[in-house]
């Protein structure tokens, strides 16, 4: 397959899962999307059905997409749901773990294909990049059990939070230390990684983390009695694939094989494995209006 607009020139085709080196079949996320490649004739004529393609993910953010007990296979909600929505383009995917900051210049610059990370749409990716929405989450913070610094989400003035680079909480925190906290700024401890920061909240080393709401609250859970959400849910967002500027008509193809998903309910299936139900949405479009201006 050759994508336009500089990406790579040739693609793996006819390629199973286990022969991309992604562990066996029972280390895979599962996937059930629609009847293989019952959508292909929306695919843009530059991609041929039966392509391969190659898929940027930061392994860092359970339960959206982290690393199986394997240490190699990349798992988790997202990766489930592009997979069947692929599947009903008649396409497969190729998984390739990614710092996050790292991933939108990789898809601009033809590293990768296309992406899922659970990148919130915003007006600034989307003068870079074509976007797919097909989940909504928003911003929750998380402190140690107790909450025994007695964190207030929403006046977090002189606190040390950790983020994610490159996120949107990392973007809030910036905006809250030019108005809110301006004379008495958040200190930021920002990490690559995901597990990172929570690891950090775990061990006293920041008084709060604020995260993509299924991350946070499934790091509440997975961690037990050590952990507790502070606040409430804000800014929820749309969630949107990430492609390549002039891959447009991909973008189209994608929001339909969502939509065929929803409609088989195997969109509704793969959330509740995952727990994450709240962020299913009922509309799926390809660079959606976003009101961060």
């Amino acid at each position: 397959m050759v994508l336009a607009g500089g990406l790579v020139a040739s693609l793996l085709t006819g390629c199973g899962a286990t022969s991309l080196g992604l562990g066996s079949s029972s280390q895979q996320s599962s996937t059930t999307g629609c009847s293989s490649g019952g959508l292909k004739d929306a695919l843009p004529p530059d991609v041929k059905p039966g392509s391969t393609l190659t898929v940027a993910s930061d392994a860092s953010y359970e339960p959206n997409e982290f690393l199986a007990s394997n240490g190699q296979t990349i798992v988790g909600m997202d990766v489930d749901l592009l997979r069947g929505a692929l599947q009903c383009l008649g396409l497969k995917a190729d998984f390739k773990n990614a710092k996050f900051d790292n991933i939108l210049p990789g898809v601009v610059g033809g590293k990768y294909d296309i992406a899922t990370s659970s990148f919130t749409i915003t007006s600034a990716r989307l003068k870079q990049v074509t976007m797919v929405s097909y989940f909504s989450a928003g911003t929750q913070w998380v402190v140690r059990k107790g909450n025994p610094r007695h964190v207030n989400a929403t006046k977090p003035c002189g606190l040390s939070v950790g983020v994610q680079t490159g996120t949107t909480q990392a973007d809030e925190l910036k905006a809250i230390n030019k108005g809110l906290c301006k004379s008495k700024p958040v200190k930021a401890v920002v990490e690559d990684l995901q597990s990172k920061v929570t690891t950090d909240l775990l061990a006293g080393k920041v008084d709060a983390m604020a995260a993509d709401s299924p991350v946070a609250l499934y790091a509440v859970k997975k961690t037990g009695d050590k952990l507790q959400a502070a606040g409430k849910i804000t800014g929820s967002a749309p969630y949107g694939v990430v492609l390549p500027k002039n891959q447009d008509k991909l973008g189209d193809a994608l929001a339909r094989a969502f939509a065929q998903m929803a409609t088989n309910g195997s969109y509704q299936k793969i959330l509740a494995k995952w727990g994450q139900q709240s962020g299913a949405v009922e509309m799926f479009a390809a660079n959606p209006a976003v009101a961060d201006g």
